[in-house]
């Protein structure tokens, strides 16, 4: 478990998590364009990216731990810990790095996780709006083709059906 495995899977982590950027930005597109019937695909892909960033946050874990014993610190530390921790040299700045952009795109996938949170909440009170209208307006019919009116009564459209 080196340093050098470390940051691979800390390279793998950040493309997922860009990854993961995009999908929600794609299911965003999806809530603004109304295009909400291709919404569970894109939920699905969610996901899926979500789930493989849990496998590989363990993996770092791992090596992380691995890493930390190495340096002599808590095998428990934290990437700011290890990055703090790392002996001179490049690990330092590159785990630094990381930390950064992983920081920076976590609070990206924060900001679109709200939003999109949001377009949801809304779309979901505009269809119970319109579901709740529909029981209202004129024009309801019943199987012999008469209309419903006032409390379901019908009333024959046309006396010589």
């Amino acid at each position: 478990m080196s340093t050098q495995d470390l940051s691979a899977l800390l390279w793998q982590e950040r493309e997922l998590l860009e990854l993961l950027v995009f999908k929600l930005e794609e299911e965003q597109l999806l809530l603004t364009s109304g295009k909400t019937r291709w919404l569970h695909h894109a939920t699905r892909e969610v996901e899926q990216v979500l789930e493989r960033l849990r496998e590989t946050g363990l993996a770092r874990a791992v090596h992380a731990s691995g890493v930390a014993g190495a340096w002599g610190i808590d095998d428990g530390a934290t990437l700011r810990e290890l990055a703090a921790a790392a002996p001179d040299g490049p690990w330092q700045e590159l785990l630094s790095s990381h930390l950064q952009a992983m920081t920076a795109l976590v609070a990206q996938i924060a900001a679109l996780r709200d939003t999109n949170q949001q377009f949801l909440r809304a779309a979901s009170r505009s269809t119970q709006e319109t579901l709740a209208g529909i029981g209202t307006g004129a024009g309801t019919y019943a199987a012999d083709g008469a209309a419903l009116q006032g409390h379901g009564q019908p009333t024959l459209l046309n006396k010589d059906l």
